[in-house]
């Protein structure tokens, strides 16, 4: 249900850095108003924003905002439901030296998968016949693996994933790199290893792989991934790149149309998103507050200052770029609130930006999408890995008893229509002459 939330946390300020040249896949297609025309891109040949000597006004709000239900990206939710249950139970049969598991072995890991009822896994499988298949062993040794199709994707997944570890890797930098300082405990990345794109491995194979960008160092609270290597030409955010590509498009067509009408400072919403106009004056305010890259030095921004709100907007949209699905956990963003200096309310901090943020209540935890990064319930731009998982889901999907499809045409189709009434209507006379012969 839709719920109406009170929070007393105001908007905030961006600053950013030179924008170089940088071949980074961003799925920003289209110009996120959102941001405001005042980027200011600031000379620094150290690559970090000095905000410290900076003072701000403070000046608190207290907004209340409804946070509107949007089917498009609640699917999204709903149709991963199943998919979830299988992708666990894969982990689970991969591990396996052989790659074959028996059922019994399956059944201690119940809690694991989230299933609470005593069901037969016997029949949980059986539900999904293009990914897994029984093996019987013995009269009282049922074993099951992959199918071949369900093998071969598993393997092309594989293969992607030993292709991208570079874009793995520069996810991981840039995360560094917008730490507080510069540098996020393990356990945490964790959270976010499979929206990243990261093996199961990644604490053996690419933590320790590359110290000249990063290395693991002991803390109290366990072992931490620190940088080692600052690029300022990393520390660019996918906001900035886009609003780049967009000034130079703006340019452009200024040189194709002579008598072009002049352009007035609006909110362009995306379709579907209706707003009242109270909420469009906030958002327009908080657009118009200068831009703060989330790699800039944020120790200078006191805590719910619109300025510091600005900030965290900023790394919330550049960690959801660097996601493969472009969505992730609500729950997974609070992990990092000692490296970002997150507020309390970061749930409310998204639901008060809906032209950026949504937050869906679909599954058992919230999650939060990339607006701009979709169009209805899809993807703008696929990523290889999400393409493979399509694939997969494609598997799951595939019912246990196919439906026998038969071609009929228009008259056909009114003619069985027609013989099923008929033998609706012979059923029920039958009937109530049955119970009138039951009664004389």
């Amino acid at each position: 249900m839709d719920s109406r939330i009170l929070f007393s946390s105001p908007l905030s300020l961006f600053l950013s850095y030179p924008s170089p040249s940088l071949k980074f896949s961003v799925n920003l297609t289209e110009k996120a108003s959102f941001w405001g025309q005042s980027l200011v891109l600031q000379e620094n040949k150290f690559g970090f924003g000095d905000l410290r000597k900076t003072h701000f006004p403070f000046h608190p709000i207290r907004a209340i905002v409804k946070r509107r239900k949007e089917m498009p990206f609640d699917n999204v939710i709903q149709r991963d439901k199943k998919l979830k249950l299988v992708l666990k139970i894969r982990k689970l049969l991969v591990s396996q030296p052989d790659r074959t598991m028996s059922l019994r072995e399956l059944g201690k890991f119940r809690r694991e998968l989230g299933l609470t009822r005593k069901r037969r896994f016997i029949a949980l499988l059986k539900r999904f016949p293009a990914v897994f298949e029984i093996v019987e062993e013995g009269v009282y040794s049922l074993k099951f693996r992959l199918t071949p199709e369900a093998e071969r994707i598993y393997m092309e997944e594989l293969k992607v994933r030993n292709e991208m570890e570079d874009l793995v890797i520069l996810k991981l930098r840039k995360l560094l790199m917008m730490s507080l300082d510069k540098r996020i405990h393990i356990e945490k990345i964790a959270h976010l290893m499979t929206d990243l794109g990261l093996s199961p491995d990644f604490r053996d194979t690419i933590c320790q792989r590359y110290p000249q960008y990063f290395k693991v160092i002991a803390t109290d609270r366990g072992p931490a991934l620190e940088l080692t290597h600052w690029d300022p030409e990393l520390a660019v955010s996918a906001a900035e790149i886009s609003e780049e590509e967009n000034q130079a498009r703006e340019v452009e067509e200024r040189n194709l149309i002579i008598d072009r009408p002049p352009k007035f400072n609006r909110v362009k919403l995306p379709r579907g998103l209706n707003l009242s106009k109270g909420e469009m004056r906030r958002i327009s305010k908080f657009r118009d507050i200068p831009y703060v890259s989330p790699y800039s030095d944020f120790t200078g921004l006191r805590s719910g200052t619109p300025q510091k709100e600005k900030h965290a907007c900023a790394v919330v949209h550049e960690i959801l770029s660097l996601t493969i699905e472009k969505r992730t956990l609500v729950d997974h963003l609070t992990h990092f609130r000692d490296e970002f200096k997150f507020s309390q309310q970061l749930r409310g901090m998204l639901i008060r930006h809906p032209d950026m943020f949504y937050v869906s209540l679909k599954g058992e935890r919230d999650s939060v999408f990339l607006r701009e990064a979709y169009r209805d319930s899809q993807l703008i731009d696929k990523d290889r890995l999400l393409i493979i998982k399509e694939k997969f889901r494609a598997l799951v999907l595939v019912p246990r008893y196919r439906r026998v499809a038969t071609a009929i045409d228009s008259e056909g189709s009114s003619f069985l229509r027609a013989e099923v009434k008929s033998r609706s209507v012979f059923v029920y006379i039958v009937g109530t002459v049955f119970r009138i012969a039951l009664c004389i």
